[in-house]
C-alpha cells in the first residue's frame, strides 16, 4: 500500500509518495490548478501503481480543496491530514517535503475504520458555511449595537434610558429618523455678516469706495 501525502499551498503544493512503512518513494511539487491536478494524478499512478493507494491532504477545506475533488473523482481515497504539531517537527526541521511526509505518517497511524474524510462538499460543508455566515452577522450586529449604546450614553436622560433598554426594531427606526437640531445662525462660526456696509466687507474695500457715515 502506498500513501501519498500533500502539503498544500496557494501556488505549488508539495506531494510525497511513500510506503506504508513511511519510507519515501518520490516527491515533487505541482501547480495548484486543474492542470496541476491532472499532472499530480498522472505522476501518482506512475510511481504508485499498486492497487491500494490513499491520499492524505492537509487543508482539504482551503488550498487543498481542488486537489481533493480531483482525486476523489479519479477514484482515489482521500483523507484529511491533521496539521503537524510541534512535537512531530522536533528534530526534523521545516520544509514542504517534510510537511508532506508528516501527512503520510499521520495517515499511517490511523485506524482504517475511522479515517477522517474531507468535508469540502455536501450538506455538511454547506451547513458549515451557513453557520460561519450567521456567526459573522451576529458579531457585526453586536458591535454596531454596542457602538450605538455608547453614543446614547453620552446624550440626555432620554438617550441614556434608551441605552439601558432593549433596542427593538421600533426603537432603532426612531433613532435612525433623528436629525441634528437646527443651530441658530448667530452661533455658527461661519455666520459672519456679509452686507455691503459691514465692517468685515468694508475693511477689504479701497478707501475711496468705503461708505461714509451720514452727517
Amino acid at each position: 500500500m502506498e500513501v501519498i501525502g500533500v502539503d498544500t499551498h496557494r501556488d505549488f503544493p508539495q506531494v510525497v509518495i511513500a510506503y506504508r512503512s513511511g519510507a519515501m518513494i518520490a516527491t515533487r511539487s505541482f501547480s495548484n490548478d486543474s492542470v496541476g491536478y491532472a499532472q499530480t494524478l498522472t505522476w501518482v499512478f506512475e510511481h504508485a501503481p499498486g492497487p491500494r493507494r490513499v491520499l492524505s491532504i492537509e487543508g482539504t477545506r482551503s488550498d487543498g480543496a481542488g486537489l481533493a475533488r480531483a482525486a476523489a473523482t479519479a477514484g482515489l481515497p482521500v483523507i484529511e491530514a491533521e496539521q503537524p504539531r510541534r512535537k512531530h517537527r522536533r528534530g526534523r526541521g521545516k520544509s514542504d517535503s517534510i510537511d508532506a511526509h508528516l501527512a503520510v505518517l499521520s495517515a499511517v497511524g490511523l485506524d482504517a475504520a475511522k479515517l477522517p474524510t474531507p468535508r469540502t462538499d455536501g450538506d455538511r460543508e454547506a451547513l458549515r458555511i451557513l453557520l460561519c455566515a450567521r456567526q459573522e452577522l451576529t458579531t457585526t450586529s453586536t458591535g454596531q449595537i454596542n457602538r450605538l449604546r455608547a453614543l446614547l450614553r453620552d446624550g440626555d436622560d432620554t438617550d441614556r434610558r434608551l441605552a439601558r433598554a432593549r433596542l427593538t426594531d421600533t426603537v432603532l427606526a426612531s433613532v435612525a429618523r433623528r436629525r441634528p437640531p437646527a443651530t441658530p445662525a448667530a452661533t455658527k462660526p461661519y455666520a459672519t455678516p456679509r452686507s455691503a456696509d459691514s465692517p468685515w466687507r468694508c475693511a477689504r474695500l479701497p478707501a475711496r469706495l468705503r461708505p461714509t457715515a451720514p452727517s
